[in-house]
C-alpha cells in the first residue's frame, strides 16, 4: 500500500467538474484500473453462482448423477472463493482510490489558498474553503469509488442478460428491455436531487463563512452590542440550510424507496414468468432456480447502477465547487516572463520613498501605524499598490512571486499559531533553528513552562498562549523561517518593557548578514536598528539613526515618545 498523501498533487485538469473527476481517475490509473478489473471479476462470480446451482440441482434431482453433483458443488465452492478474495482486493483498491482522490483535493485547495494568499479573502468566502475540505472531499471520493462498482454491475448485468437470452429468449427480453427502463425511471430522481444538492450545498457555504466569522469577531460583536443581532441572523440561516436540507433528503427517500421498489417488482415480474415457463416445460426445475437466483441477484447490480449515477452526480456538484475555486486568479498579476529575483540589492517603495538597506536592520517608524502596515505590504508585493517596489532596481511586478515569497516575509500580528504540535507550528522543515530563534524572540520561558515543551499540542489560533506569548512565538517562527528579507510589524506590541529590550538586543544578531524591516514606534526597538526611517502621512520625510532623529525631528521625538 502506498504512502498518502502524495508528496506532489499534480496540475489538476480545471476545465469542469467532469475533466477534474477524470484528471483524478488518471493520477491513480494502476490503482482505479485493478479495482474495476477486482470489481468486475467479483460481480461475475456472483452473476455464474445461479447458474452453478442450477446445474448442480439438475444434476442431483433430475439425472441423479452424483459425480456431476459433486462436480458442480466444487465448482461453486471455487467461484465463491474467487469471490471473496476478489471482494477483499476490489475493497482495498477503493479505499485507496477515495483517500488518493480526497487528499489531491484538499493538498490543492491547501495550495491555492497559498497561491491566492492575502488576495484570498478578497476572493474567495471562507465558507467555501472550509467545506470543500469537510463535505465535498467526501463526495468527490465517493465518486472516484463507485466508478469501480458500477463497472463491475454492468459487466454483471450483461453476464446476466446473456446467460438469460441463451436459456430461455423470452426471459431474456425482459430482462434486456426492463433494466434500461427501470434505470430511466430511477434516473428522473435524480436531476431534481442534483439541483436541490447544489441549492443546498451553496447555502451550507454561506452559513458556514458566517460562523467562521462570527466565531473570529465574538469578543468585538459583544463589546459593541451587536451578538444578539448576528446570532439571530445566523439561526435564520441556519433554519434556511436545514430546509434545503430537509428538500433534499425527501428526494433521496424517494430515490431510495426507488432503488428497492422498481428492482422488487422486477423480480416478481421474472419469478412469475420463469414458474409459468417451469409448469409448462419450457424450462427444467434446475433453470427455474437459476432464474429465481438472477433475478433476485439482479437487484444487487441495479441498485450499485443507480447509486453510480447518484453519487457521480454529488461528485460533480463538489467537483464544480473544487473547480470554480482553483481557476480564482489573484487580483495581484503576475509577470507571463517573470524575472529570477535577485541575489541582493536595497528595497526601495517609491509610493512612500523608504529605502531599505541591504544587510542591515532598518525600522520604519509611522505617526499612523496604518500607513507603516501599507509600506510592509508593499514591500512583501501583497498589495497591487506596491508593483512599483523594487529590488535591486527590478520592479517586484517583474518578479517570480512564489519564488519571492520564499526570500521576502511579512510577518504581522494577523498571523495565527496553528493547531497541533508546537515544533509543527515553529519548524516544519525540521532546520534545527528553533532553539536559537526561541532565544532571540526570548521565548524560552514559554516553552519551559509547557508540560511538554516543544512537543506540546497548540490550541486552535494559539488561545491557551497569552498575547504576548503567542506575539515571541510568531517572532520564533519567522526567525526559524530565516528569509533574506523579513519585514516585522509591530513584533513587540504586545510584551513589557524588559522582554521588548531583550528583543530588540538580540534581533539583529539573529538576523546578521540578513536584511530586515522592523515597523514600531518603540525607543528601545528604535534604538537597536541600523537605521531608522520616519514616516509622515505616508511619506519618508526623515531618517537616519534613532538618535539622530531624536535631537533632528521634532515630529519623530513626539511619535516615539509618546509626547
Amino acid at each position: 500500500m502506498r504512502d498518502l498523501p502524495p508528496a506532489d498533487p499534480g496540475t489538476p485538469d480545471d476545465r469542469s467538474a467532469t475533466r477534474y473527476l477524470g484528471w483524478l481517475a488518471r493520477r491513480t490509473w494502476p490503482s482505479v484500473s485493478a479495482a474495476v478489473l477486482f470489481a468486475i471479476l467479483w460481480m461475475v462470480c456472483q452473476a455464474v453462482v445461479p447458474a452453478v446451482v442450477g446445474k448442480a440441482i439438475d444434476a442431483g434431482l433430475t439425472q441423479h448423477n452424483r459425480g456431476d453433483l459433486l462436480f458442480w458443488s466444487l465448482v461453486l465452492l471455487g467461484v465463491g472463493a474467487v469471490q471473496a478474495l476478489a471482494g477483499v482486493l476490489r475493497h482495498r483498491r477503493a479505499v485507496f482510490n477515495w483517500l488518493s482522490a480526497a487528499f489531491r483535493t484538499i493538498q490543492l485547495s491547501i495550495r491555492q489558498s497559498g497561491r491566492l494568499g492575502v488576495a484570498m479573502p478578497r476572493r474567495l468566502d471562507a465558507g467555501e474553503v472550509v467545506a470543500i475540505g469537510t463535505a465535498d472531499i467526501s463526495h468527490i471520493g465517493n465518486a472516484i469509488d463507485i466508478t469501480a462498482r458500477g463497472t463491475g454491475a454492468v459487466v454483471a448485468v450483461l453476464t446476466v442478460t446473456t446467460i438469460l437470452l441463451f436459456t430461455s429468449v423470452p426471459l431474456g427480453l425482459v430482462v434486456v428491455l426492463g433494466i434500461p427502463l427501470l434505470t430511466a425511471v430511477v434516473s428522473l430522481l435524480i436531476r431534481p436531487l442534483h439541483h436541490r444538492q447544489q441549492e443546498y450545498r451553496e447555502k451550507q457555504g454561506r452559513l458556514t463563512g458566517r460562523a467562521t466569522d462570527l466565531v473570529g469577531g465574538l469578543r468585538v460583536l459583544r463589546g459593541v452590542g451587536g451578538e444578539p443581532v448576528m446570532s439571530r441572523h445566523y439561526r435564520q440561516g441556519s433554519q434556511e440550510l436545514r430546509d434545503a436540507g430537509v428538500r433534499v433528503a425527501r428526494v433521496e427517500a424517494l430515490l431510495d424507496g426507488a432503488q428497492v421498489l422498481v428492482p422488487g417488482i422486477f423480480l416478481v415480474l421474472v419469478t412469475w414468468l420463469g414458474a409459468r415457463f417451469a409448469l409448462s416445460g419450457r424450462i427444467t426445475v434446475g433453470q427455474l432456480v437459476s432464474f429465481y437466483g438472477y433475478a433476485a441477484f439482479l437487484v444487487s447490480p441495479l441498485r450499485q447502477l443507480t447509486e453510480t449515477i447518484d453519487k457521480l452526480t454529488r461528485g460533480h456538484v463538489s467537483g464544480r465547487r473544487v473547480v470554480d475555486m482553483l481557476r480564482v486568479q489573484s487580483d495581484l498579476p503576475e509577470s507571463p516572463r517573470p524575472r529570477p529575483v535577485p541575489a541582493g540589492g536595497d528595497l526601495v517603495d517609491p509610493v512612500s520613498g523608504v529605502t531599505v538597506r541591504s544587510g542591515c536592520v532598518t525600522a520604519i517608524a509611522a505617526a499612523l501605524p496604518a500607513d507603516a502596515v501599507a509600506i510592509a505590504d508593499r514591500l512583501g508585493r501583497y498589495t497591487s499598490d506596491g508593483d512599483g517596489t523594487l529590488l535591486d532596481g527590478v520592479p517586484l511586478k517583474d518578479l517570480d512571486l512564489s519564488a519571492l515569497r520564499e526570500r521576502i516575509m511579512v510577518a504581522d500580528n494577523d498571523a495565527r499559531l496553528f493547531s497541533g504540535p508546537l515544533h509543527d507550528d515553529l519548524d516544519p522543515d525540521r532546520t534545527g533553528r528553533t532553539p536559537a530563534a526561541l532565544e532571540a524572540a526570548s521565548a524560552r520561558d514559554v516553552i519551559e513552562e509547557l508540560p511538554d515543551g516543544l512537543d506540546s499540542e497548540v490550541a486552535e489560533r494559539g488561545r491557551s498562549f497569552s498575547g504576548g506569548q503567542q506575539q515571541r512565538l510568531r517572532l520564533a517562527r519567522a526567525l526559524v523561517a530565516d528569509p533574506e528579507i523579513l519585514v516585522l510589524v509591530e513584533p513587540t506590541s504586545a510584551v513589557d518593557a524588559h522582554t521588548e529590550a531583550r528583543i530588540a538586543g538580540r534581533l539583529g544578531t539573529a538576523r546578521q548578514g540578513r536584511t530586515t524591516v522592523v515597523c514600531s514606534t518603540s525607543p528601545l526597538v528604535l534604538d537597536r536598528a541600523d537605521h531608522v526611517v520616519y514616516v509622515e502621512d505616508g511619506l519618508a520625510v526623515a531618517q537616519g539613526t534613532h538618535r539622530e532623529l531624536l535631537d533632528g525631528s521634532l515630529a519623530y521625538a513626539r511619535t516615539v515618545l509618546r509626547e
